[in-house]
C-alpha cells in the first residue's frame, strides 16, 4: 500500500459527516506520523492536501474533533516544509484574531500546542520561531486584536520566548519586542496588563540594553512617583517583580532608582498596591541579594509593619501572643463567629511574611538581627486568624530555625570578631547576643503561644501538622528548650493520638509522633515522667495501628523513651513496658506483619533488654525464637543487628545468660552459609560481639565448629571478608588460645599478603598463643613473598599451612604492597615473640651483603624486613646492616634504592644518635645520595616519638633548609615534610623562624615554607595552636606571590586547614576568599600552545592551581559555611560549571549538589545561569573521527555528574526557573538518561 493511497484514506475519513469517522482519521493520522516522521515526506500535493484538510477540522463543530485536530497539528508541524509552516502560522493567527469566541480559543490552543511541541534542537524550532514571532507582534500590534486574543498571543510569545530565547535575539523581526509589548502596560484590561508584564520581562534579556532604558524611563520611573496613578503605580511595580524574577542581571544596576518608590508606594492607602509592593520585594531580594543590602533595614521595617496589618480586627498583637491557655477556646469561638468574604487584608500579611522568609533564606549573615527585630514579631503573628498566614508564619519560622542550625554557631559579622584565644563552636553558640541566645530568650514565648494554638480540638489538620513541624525543627536546634511546656505538649499530643489515624490524619499522627521521639530523646526523664501515665496507653494503642508507618513510628517512640530513662528498674514504669513487651511479641509472632514494622519491633526488643533488662530477662526469651527462627520474611539482617545491640551492652552473666550467646553463635553459623554477600559483614560482627561476651569461657566444642564455617572465607578471592574472617579467629584465639590454636595450625596459612591491619591483628593473636609459633610463621611469610614474585597465588587454604595455588597478587616481580605487607608482617611476629629476633636479622641481613645472591626481591624484602625491626630493635651493634642498606643507595633498581632509604631511616630510629648524623651528612655533602638520604629523614621524622624529636630537631632543621632551597620541586617536597613535622616539636622555636623566610626572595625558599606549613596541620595539640593562629594569615596570603607554584602551594595549605583547623582560619577569610577565588578565574596569560607534530595543543599552566582552589572551595563548604558568602560564593562555582577541566565541572556540580541542601534559596535564584552550562554537558562528546572509547566513558561519567546536581536541583527549584524547568522535563524524557534521572529525583 503506497503512502499517498494512505493518506489519501485518512483524508477521506477526515471528510466524513461521521464526527466518529473525522475524529479516528486524525488519530490514525498521529499515529503514522510517530510510528514514521517522514510519513507525508515525498509527495507535495498529497502533504498540502492533508494539512489542508487538518486545518479545516480546527473550525468543526465537535469539540473533541477540534481538540483532535490541535494535538494533530502538533505532530505535523515538526515535519512539514516551511513554506506549508507559514500557511499553517497564517492561519492560525487570521482565527486567533477573529470574532467567533470558539474559533479564537481553539486556534490560540492550536498555537500554544505547536509551540510546545516543537523539537527544542534541529532547524525546525529555528524556522517556526522565524515565522511564528513576527506574526504575533504584529497581532499585538495590531488595534483591532480583542483583547481575548492579546492574552492568548502573549502566551504563546511567552512559551516561545521560554524555550527558545537564543532563535528569538536572532529571528529578523521589524519591530523589537519591547516596542511592540509595552504600549500594553497601559491597555483598559487588567488582565493584559498583567499578561503582557510577564512576557515584557521574558523579553528583556535579549533586547538591547537601550531600549530596556527607554522602557524605565517611559514606563516605569515616572510612575513611582508619590503622585502617580494608584493603577498605574500597580502595573509598575508588578512589572519590576516580574523583571526581578526573569530578568535581574538588567534591573539589579537601577535599583537605587527603584527600590525608594517602591517604600513609598507600599504607604499608599491600597491594599493591592500594598501586596505587589510586598512581592516585589521579595523578589529583588531574592534576584538582587548584594544591590539589596543598602535597603535591608527598610526591607524589614515595611516588613514587621505590614505582616502586622489586619484594619477589619481590633485585636491586641502582644494580648493575642501572651494570652492564657484559659482564654484561648473564647478567641477561637469569637473568630469562628467573625467572617468577612471581602477582607482580603490577609494577602497582605502573607506577602509580607513571605518576604521575611526571603530574608532570612538569603542573608544567613543577619540572623542575630533577625532574631532582634525580625523574630518578636513573627511569634506575636503565631495565632493569624487565616489559617494560610498562619500555616506561612510558621513555615518561615521555620526556615529561621534550620537556618540557625547550619550558620547559627558564629558571630555575625566581622566587627564581632574575636582574636587570639579561639573559642569552640559549643561556646560561641552562647555568646551574647548571638543566634542562639537570642533564641533562647525567645523560647518561652515562641512555646506558650505554639502550643496555644495548638491545643483547640477545632485545629485542623494541617494546622496542627505544620505546628508540630515547627516543634520538631526547634528541639533540632535547641535540644531541651521545651522542658516548661510538657504539660501542653502531653494534651495535645494526646488529642492528636486519640483519633485512629485515617487517610487524611495519618501524616499528622507521624508528625505527632516523630516529635515526641524526638522529645523523649533530648528532655531528661524528670521533665516528663509525670505525663507518661497520660502518653503511653495512646502510644501502645498507636503500636497495634495497621498504618505500617504509624506502627514503625510508634515503635521509635518507645526506643527513644526507654534510652531516655534508661536503665529501668522495677517497679517504676513496669505497666508500659511490660505491655510493650507483648504488644512487641505480638507483632513479630503474626506472620502478616509489614517488614518496616517487624523491623522496628526487633529494634524495640533490643531496647527492652538494653534499657530495661530487669522487666524482661524474668520472661521466657520467646522475642528471640520469633526474631530468629521463625521469622516469615527470611531476612536476617534485623535479627543480626539486634544481636548485636545486646550482647555489647547488655551484662550477659547477669541477664540473658551463656546458653543465650550458645543459642545465638549457632543460629548465626547456620545463617552464615545462606546468606547473601552483604550480610555475612554483620554476621562475623556478630560473632566478634558474642565471642567476647561469654562469662564462663568459650565451650570447647565451639573453636573447631567455627574452624570449619570461617575456613572458606580464609582466601583472598573476597579481601573483605578475609579481614572478617581473621579478626574472628584473633578474638578466638585471644579468649580460648589453648582450643583454638591447635585448629589454626592445622588449617590455616600463615602466607596472608592483606588486609594488613587485620593480618597484624592475626598475627599478634596467633604468636601470643603459641610463642614457638613464630619459628614458622616468618619463613612461611618470606615463601609466600617468593610465591607473589614469581607470579603464583597466594593465601587461601590448605592442609599443613601449604600455599593456596589461587591466584592472589601481581605476577613478575614483587608489588611494593605484597613486600611491605609481608614486612609489617614479620615485624609483628618478632615484636610478640622476642626470642626470634636475633635469627630473623642474621637470616635476612645476609641477603643485603655485597657478595650476596640474592634476587632483587630478595634485597628488597631484606631491607624493608630491616626497616621494620629497626624502629624497635637498637641495632647499634650490628653497625653492617646499616652500612649495607647504605650501600644499596647506589642500586640500579629503584625500588631497591627506595627500601634502602626505608631501611637506613627507620634502622636510624632504633638509635639515634649513632645513625642520624651519617644521614645527615650524606644530605649535606653527597649529591648523588641526597633525595635518598631525605627520604631516610622522612621516616625518621614520621616514626620517631615526639621526645626523640625533639632532642634532634637541632641537628635536622638547618640542613633541610639548606638542600630543600634551589632543589628539584621532588627534593624539596621531601625536605617540606621534614621541616613540618619538626616545627611541631618546638613550634615557639621553629615558627617564628618560618616566618621569617615567607619573604624570601627566593621562590623555592617561599615554596619550602608554606609547604611545611601544610605538614604542621596534623598537630592537634591546642598550645601549637595558639602560637600558629597570629601567623596563618600571613603563611596563607603567600596565594598572592608572583610565583605560580608558591600560590599553588599556599592555596592547598588553605585547603589543609579548612579541612583540619577551621576554627584558626574562620575569622581570616574575609581577607583569604578574595585571593582564592582569584584563583579560581582562567588566566589567559598562563595558556600556551604546544605544537605536537601536525596538531597544536593547548597547555593551561594555570589549570593546577585553579584545581586546587576549587577543592578549597568545597572544603570550605564543608567545614566554615557560616562564614561564606553565598552569594560570592556561588558566582564562582557558577563559572566552574564551564571550565575546560572536566574535574573541576566535577567539583562544581558537587557544590552545587550540597548548596541546594545547606541554602536551598540562594542557589535556587541563580538557576537561569546554570542551566545553560548544565545543558551544554548533558549534551555530551561531538563524536567525530578522532573521537575514542576513552572519550565517551569520560564524557558519561561527567554526564552523570550533571545529572547528580540536576536532580538535586529539581528538589528545591521547580517553579522558579521557566528555562531549569524546560531543561528537567527534557531530561525525563531523554531517552539515554530519563530513567537514570528519575531514579535520582525519588531515591532521596
Amino acid at each position: 500500500m503506497t503512502k499517498a493511497y494512505q493518506v489519501n484514506g485518512l483524508v477521506e475519513k477526515m471528510q466524513s459527516p461521521d464526527q466518529d469517522f473525522r475524529f479516528m482519521g486524525l488519530n490514525d493520522l498521529m499515529t503514522e506520523i510517530r510510528a514514521d516522521p517522514n510519513f507525508l515526506v515525498g509527495d507535495d500535493a498529497v502533504e498540502n492536501k492533508c494539512l489542508t484538510q487538518v486545518l479545516a477540522l480546527v473550525e468543526d463543530k465537535i469539540s473533541e474533533v477540534k481538540n483532535q485536530a490541535v494535538k494533530c497539528l502538533g505532530q505535523l508541524i515538526k515535519i512539514i516544509k516551511p513554506a506549508l509552516m507559514d500557511m499553517v502560522v497564517d492561519k492560525l493567527i487570521e482565527f486567533s484574531g477573529g470574532k467567533d469566541d470558539e474559533l479564537r480559543d481553539i486556534s490560540a490552543l492550536a498555537l500554544k500546542t505547536i509551540t510546545a511541541e516543537l523539537p527544542s534542537d534541529g532547524k525546525v524550532a529555528a524556522s517556526a520561531c522565524g515565522k511564528l514571532a513576527p506574526k504575533l507582534l504584529g497581532q499585538v500590534e495590531s488595534p483591532d486584536t480583542p483583547p481575548e486574543a492579546l492574552v492568548e498571543t502573549l502566551s504563546i510569545l511567552s512559551i516561545l520566548i521560554s524555550r527558545f530565547p537564543g532563535h528569538l535575539a536572532s529571528a529578523p523581526l521589524t519591530t523589537p519586542p519591547l516596542v511592540a509589548l509595552a504600549p500594553l502596560l497601559s491597555h483598559s484590561r487588567p488582565v493584559v496588563r498583567k499578561r503582557a508584564i510577564v512576557t515584557i520581562s521574558q523579553f528583556i534579556p535579549i533586547s538591547p540594553p537601550e531600549l530596556f532604558a527607554d522602557l524605565l524611563k517611559q514606563h516605569v520611573f515616572p510612575y513611582l512617583d508619590e503622585s502617580a496613578n494608584v493603577e498605574k503605580q500597580r502595573t509598575t511595580v508588578q512589572l519590576l517583580a516580574a523583571v526581578a524574577k526573569n530578568s535581574s542581571p538588567q534591573v539589579a544596576p537601577v535599583l537605587e532608582e527603584v527600590v525608594p518608590g517602591i517604600l513609598k508606594a507600599i504607604q499608599r492607602e491600597d491594599d493591592e498596591l500594598r501586596e505587589s509592593c510586598l512581592q516585589t520585594l521579595e523578589a529583588l531580594l531574592l534576584r538582587c541579594p548584594i544591590e539589596m543590602t543598602p535597603y535591608l533595614a527598610n526591607v524589614i521595617q515595611v516588613g514587621n509593619q505590614f505582616i502586622k496589618y489586619d484594619p477589619n480586627y481590633a485585636g491586641d498583637d502582644e494580648d493575642e501572643e501572651m494570652a492564657d491557655a484559659d482564654d484561648e477556646d473564647d478567641d477561637d469561638a469569637e473568630l469562628d463567629e467573625y467572617s468577612d468574604d471581602e477582607d482580603t487584608s490577609y494577602k497582605i500579611r502573607r506577602s509580607a511574611t513571605k518576604l521575611h522568609a526571603a530574608l532570612i533564606g538569603t542573608r544567613p549573615e543577619l540572623l542575630a538581627t533577625i532574631y532582634k527585630d525580625v523574630s518578636p514579631v513573627l511569634i506575636s503573628r503565631f495565632g493569624d486568624r487565616e489559617s494560610t498566614v498562619k500555616i506561612e508564619v510558621w513555615s518561615t519560622y521555620v526556615t529561621l530555625l534550620n537556618h540557625t542550625a547550619v550558620y547559627g554557631g558564629l558571630p555575625q559579622s566581622k566587627e564581632d570578631i574575636t582574636h587570639g584565644k579561639r573559642k569552640r563552636d559549643t561556646e560561641t553558640m552562647d555568646i551574647e547576643g548571638g543566634p542562639y541566645a537570642l533564641l533562647k530568650a525567645q523560647v518561652p514565648s515562641l512555646s506558650k503561644t505554639l502550643l496555644n494554638q495548638l491545643k483547640s480540638s477545632k485545629t485542623p489538620p494541617a494546622t496542627l501538622q505544620a505546628g508540630f513541624t515547627l516543634l520538631y525543627s526547634l528541639l533540632n536546634v535547641l535540644p531541651g528548650c521545651l522542658s516548661g511546656q510538657v504539660q501542653l505538649i502531653t494534651s495535645t499530643s494526646k488529642s492528636v493520638l486519640s483519633q485512629p489515624p485515617t487517610t487524611s490524619t495519618a501524616t499528622l499522627y507521624l508528625s505527632c509522633l516523630s516529635f515526641l521521639s524526638l522529645f523523649f530523646s533530648t528532655h531528661s526523664p524528670p521533665t516528663f515522667t509525670g505525663s507518661l501515665p497520660a502518653l503511653t496507653p495512646a502510644l501502645l494503642k498507636a503500636v497495634n495501628e495497621r498504618h505500617p508507618k504509624v506502627a514503625s513510628e510508634s515503635f521509635r517512640v518507645f526506643s527513644a523513651l526507654l534510652h531516655s530513662l534508661k536503665p529501668i528498674k522495677p517497679p517504676t514504669n513496669t505497666d508500659w513496658t511490660e505491655s510493650l513487651y507483648t504488644h512487641t511479641l505480638t507483632r513479630l509472632s503474626n506472620h502478616d506483619t509489614d517488614a518496616e514494622v517487624r523491623g522496628c519491633a526487633e529494634e524495640c526488643i533490643a531496647d527492652l533488654w538494653i534499657c530495661a533488662t530487669d522487666v524482661v530477662k524474668v520472661k521466657d526469651k520467646k522475642e528471640w525464637t520469633f526474631i530468629c527462627r521463625q521469622n516469615p520474611t527470611g531476612k536476617v539482617e534485623g535479627a543480626v543487628r539486634v544481636i548485636i545491640k545486646v550482647a555489647r551492652e547488655v551484662n550477659v552473666k547477669e541477664s540473658v545468660g551463656d546458653q543465650w550467646v550458645n543459642g545465638c553463635m549457632e543460629w548465626l553459623l547456620g545463617v552464615l552459609k545462606k546468606s547473601g554477600r552483604s550480610g555475612k559483614t554483620d554476621i562475623f560482627t556478630a560473632m566478634d560481639v558474642l565471642l567476647k561476651s561469654y562469662s564462663s569461657g568459650v565451650p570447647p566444642g565451639l573453636p573447631p565448629t567455627l574452624m570449619s564455617q570461617i575456613k572458606p572465607y580464609l582466601t583472598i578471592t573476597d579481601i573483605s571478608l578475609l579481614s572478617q574472617a581473621l579478626t574472628t579467629l584473633s578474638i578466638l584465639l585471644e579468649v580460648a588460645p589453648s582450643t583454638t590454636f591447635p585448629e589454626v595450625e592445622k588449617n590455616a596459612s600463615y602466607r596472608y599478603l592483606q588486609p594488613l591491619e587485620s593480618l597484624l591483628h592475626f598475627y599478634d593473636a596467633l604468636v601470643s598463643a603459641d610463642q614457638q609459633i613464630a619459628t614458622h610463621v616468618v619463613p612461611s611469610l618470606v615463601l609466600a613473598a617468593d610465591k607473589t614474585a614469581k607470579g603464583a597465588g597466594t593465601g587461601g587454604l590448605s592442609g599443613s599451612g601449604s600455599a593456596s595455588s589461587a591466584g592472589a597478587g601481581a605476577k613478575g616481580s614483587l608489588t611494593n604492597v605484597a613486600s611491605s605487607n609481608v614486612a609489617k608482617c614479620i615485624a609483628q611476629v618478632v615484636k610478640s615473640a622476642q626470642g626470634v629476633a636475633a635469627g630473623t636479622i642474621a637470616e635476612y641481613s645476609k641477603n643485603l651483603k655485597g657478595s650476596s645472591k640474592a634476587t632483587p626481591s630478595k634485597v628488597i624484602l631484606s631491607l624493608l624486613i630491616m626497616g621494620e625491626l629497626g624502629r624497635f630493635i637498637d641495632m647499634s651493634n650490628q653497625q653492617e646492616i646499616f652500612n649495607y642498606a647504605i650501600e644499596h643507595f647506589s642500586a640500579e633498581q629503584e625500588e631497591v634504592r627506595a627500601a634502602a632509604a626505608f631501611a637506613a631511616g627507620n634502622i636510624a630510629i632504633g638509635n639515634l644518635h649513632q645513625f642520624l648524623p651519617i644521614i645527615v651528612k650524606m644530605v649535606q655533602s653527597d649529591q648523588k645520595k641526597r633525595l635518598l638520604s631525605l627520604h631516610a629523614l622522612k621516616e625518621v621524622v614520621t616514626h620517631s616519638s615526639h621526645g626523640h624529636l625533639e632532642s634532634v630537631a637541632e641537628m635536622l632543621w638547618v640542613p633541610l633548609f639548606e638542600n630543600s632551597e634551589n632543589s628539584e620541586e621532588t627534593t624539596r617536597n621531601v625536605a617540606a615534610a621534614c621541616l613540618g613535622k619538626l616545627a611541631t616539636t618546638h613550634p615557639a622555636k621553629y615558627l617564628p623562624q618560618l616566618h621569617a623566610r615567607i619573604k624570601d626572595s627566593d621562590p623555592a625558599a617561599r615554596a619550602t615554607v608554606v609547604a611545611a606549613i601544610r605538614y604542621t596541620f596534623a598537630e592537634n595539640v591546642q598550645s601549637y595552636d595558639e602560637l600558629l593562629s597570629p601567623l596563618i594569615v600571613d603563611f596563607l596570603s603567600l596565594m598572592t606571590d608572583q610565583d605560580l607554584t608558591v600560590r599553588r602551594l599556599a592555596i592547598s595549605a588553605l585547603n589543609s586547614a579548612a579541612r583540619t583547623k577551621p576554627h584558626l582560619i574562620k575569622d581570616h577569610l574575609h581577607t583569604l576568599l578574595p585571593h582564592l577565588y582569584k584563583e579560581t578565574v582562567i588566566n589567559q596569560e598562563l595558556i600556551r600552545v604546544v605544537q605536537m607534530g601536525p596538531w597544536q595543543h593547548k597547555v593551561d599552566d594555570g589549570l593546577d592551581a585553579r584545581k586546587t582552589a576549587y577543592e578549597t572551595m568545597y572544603t570550605l563548604l564543608d567545614t566554615c559555611l557560616p562564614k561564606l558568602d553565598l552569594h560570592e560564593f556561588l558566582g564562582r562555582v557558577l563559572p566552574g560549571l564551564a571550565d575546560d577541566s572536566d574535574e573541576i565541572k566535577v567539583m562544581s556540580h558537587m557544590m552545587l549538589f550540597r548548596l541546594s541542601q545547606v541554602a536551598p534559596t540562594a542557589v535556587a535564584q541563580r538557576l537561569d545561569e546554570a542551566t545553560p552550562q548544565l545543558q551544554a554537558t548533558m549534551k555530551g562528546v561531538t563524536v567525530n573521527k578522532d573521537t575514542v572509547k576513552q572519550d565517551l566513558e569520560r564524557s558519561a561519567e561527567l554526564q552523570r555528574s550533571a545529572l547528580r546536581a540536576v536532580a538535586a536541583l529539581s528538589r528545591i527549584g521547580m517553579g522558579i526557573s521557566p528555562q531549569f524547568d524546560t531543561f528537567v522535563d527534557e531530561l525525563k524524557r531523554n531517552a539515554t538518561w530519563g530513567g537514570e534521572f528519575k531514579e535520582l529525583v525519588s531515591g532521596h
